[in-house]
């Protein structure tokens, strides 16, 4: 069994406020969950308007398709119009 960890530094310049950053969020969480079934959530900068930090986890039985699934996802946040991504972290166990 491989676990992946994936941590997304975001910079989320269209938001003037902390509701439309949620809503932004909210957006591209459920749209990430649906689509490449993993676990994901914002861990940081909670209360700042145009940051955020996503982590996401996935497991498999190999590391190929671990780090398939996470690659995607980033590839996902990187064609999102609204986030940019400023820093990003794999981790495989």
């Amino acid at each position: 069994m491989e676990i992946g960890i994936c941590s997304v530094e975001l910079y989320i310049p269209s938001v003037l406020s902390l509701k439309g950053k949620r809503m932004i969020l909210k957006s591209l969480l459920t749209k990430i969950r649906n689509k490449y079934n993993v676990s994901i959530s914002e861990v940081d900068h909670n209360d700042l308007w145009q940051r955020s930090t996503l982590t996401m986890v996935t497991v498999a039985n190999d590391r190929k398709r671990v780090d398939q699934v996470l690659n995607n996802v980033r590839k996902f946040i990187e064609m999102e119009k609204r986030v940019s991504i400023i820093d990003y972290e794999t981790e495989m166990y």
